[in-house]
């Protein structure tokens, strides 16, 4: 904004210089030519006078010496020739006297008493002249002819210097409001440079150093005053909220176990037509508990400000194929880790594997017997590969494009869905992959079934193309898998 404010106002400056000083420089050129031209004709026309009176007397001797003096005292070139347009005298001695030059054009028109200006090269003057050719005439008679060739450089430089000096003028004017307006553009953009830091700052989780309100134009300090307090008023609804949802998740959790007790304790008391009611009222609140489990996590989730790390995506994938491939076998489905190295990911640290636990956990609750699920892991881009991608196919029913719009929604469930899932282990998902800078979509699978794409940011160059090693399968303390 400043560079920007600063181009406007020298833009605006440069303008009125030009306006100013183009017409200026070019009206004192002209005017400088004009008098150049208008002096030139007159002294020629002086000078032309006195010889033809010297003429007229017969006094020609006289002749040479008025025209060295005129010429010196000009710095010009002066020809005199006679009323038959022989030359009576050259201030530059290179034309014999008693040359005709009655031909010649100038010469030829003033002898019919008619005056001439041309601008030509004269080497008496060494470089272009400005020539006045004029009669020396008495009523109708003309005695002689005078030329003069003025040499045009001295007017030439004069009018140089003025745009050389105009344009030094600008060129300071320039610079003193190039400085004005950096001190003025910063003194304005100060307060919005605050701003844009604090909201930056206020997106990253919390705002530690609200903007100053003593800077800047006034419009901007109350400006500065009304986002600190919109964003201390923002900061404490928000952890209001956070507080709430991790408080009221936290104190669900011993009455629902209590209760889940309370009810099974029934079981041998009830009429064995009143078992099956009971396994649903057990199976309601299991997932109630799994529910106040995925709120807690999304709490915990949305209360840190843990910094990614560099994790070997191709070690945590192969970890938990390893550890969900005796779940998968209980349901007669196989687990299948295919694709290029990915190398490694930034990532929360435990957040991937908690992504592909939910992700395999919701693709098992849907896969048919016999079925397969992909683990296939892929780069994105050029040779420094932009990101890296984790799929995970399955087999499964698949959903509709309205339903994979609204899949990551919290508590949303799609119509024809088991009751026990709780709608809050894709968002989970989505949280811990954006907490790392990646994200999550879900694409229809070729031949049917549903494609999770996991997209992450590279930590480093592409690995070379080895397989990946298959470590022991562990057990994961607080990992949160949310159906």
């Amino acid at each position: 904004m400043t560079r920007r404010l600063l181009l406007s106002y020298l833009s605006l400056t440069m303008l009125v210089l030009l306006g100013l000083e183009v017409p200026l420089g070019y009206f004192y050129a002209r005017g400088e030519i004009s008098r150049f031209t208008g002096d030139g004709r007159h002294s020629a026309e002086l000078l032309a006078q006195a010889l033809e009176v010297r003429v007229e007397q017969r006094a020609a001797s006289d002749i040479p010496e008025l025209v060295a003096d005129f010429a010196d005292g000009n710095g010009s070139h002066v020809l005199v020739v006679d009323d038959t347009g022989r030359v009576l005298a050259d201030s530059d001695r290179a034309t014999p006297r008693g040359t005709d030059l009655s031909a010649r054009a100038d010469i030829s028109a003033a002898l019919r008493e008619r005056s001439l200006t041309t601008t030509r090269e004269d080497r008496a003057v060494q470089g272009d002249a400005f020539t006045v050719t004029v009669p020396g005439s008495s009523g109708t008679t003309v005695h002689c002819v005078v030329r003069v060739s003025y040499p045009v450089a001295p007017v030439t430089s004069r009018i140089h210097r003025i745009w050389t000096t105009l344009a030094l003028i600008g060129l300071g004017v320039l610079v003193t409001v190039a400085a004005i307006a950096f001190a003025l553009a910063h003194w304005v953009t100060g307060p919005v440079r605050a701003l844009e830091r604090a909201t930056a700052e206020l997106a990253e989780g919390s705002l530690k150093d609200p903007p100053t309100t003593s800077q800047g134009p006034p419009e901007l300090r109350r400006l500065a005053a009304t986002f600190s307090h919109t964003a201390t008023r923002l900061q404490h609804l928000l952890q209001a909220q956070r507080a709430f949802a991790s408080e009221a998740s936290h104190q669900l959790k011993t009455p629902l176990t209590a209760l889940r007790l309370r009810l099974e304790n029934f079981e041998p008391y009830l009429d064995p037509r009143a078992h099956e009611s009971l396994d649903e009222a057990v199976g309601e609140v299991e997932r109630l508990g799994r529910m106040v489990h995925g709120l807690l996590a999304l709490a915990r989730l949305e209360n840190s400000a843990t910094a990614p790390e560099a994790t070997d995506l191709d070690a945590v994938v192969a970890d938990r194929a390893a550890t969900w491939t005796a779940f998968a076998a209980e349901q007669y489905v196989d687990i299948v880790v295919t694709g290029e190295p990915a190398g490694h990911v930034r990532a929360v640290p435990g957040a991937l594997e908690q992504v592909i636990d939910n992700l395999l956990s919701n693709a098992l609750r849907v896969a048919p017997p016999g079925t397969t699920l992909t683990l296939a892991t892929a780069h994105t881009g050029d040779r420094r590969a932009t990101s890296v991608e984790l799929h995970v196919i399955d087999q499964g029913p698949g959903m509709t494009e309205a339903e994979r719009e609204r899949a990551f929604d919290r508590f949303w469930r799609a119509a024809d869905s088991y009751h026990e899932g709780t709608g809050l282990g894709l968002p989970i998902v989505r949280q811990l992959t954006r907490a790392g800078g990646g994200d999550v979509v879900l694409l229809p699978a070729p031949g049917g079934g549903l494609d999770a794409v996991v997209r992450l940011r590279p930590a480093r160059e592409r690995p070379p193309r080895t397989p990946p090693r298959r470590p022991r399968a562990t057990v994961r303390e607080e990992r949160v898998t949310v159906s």
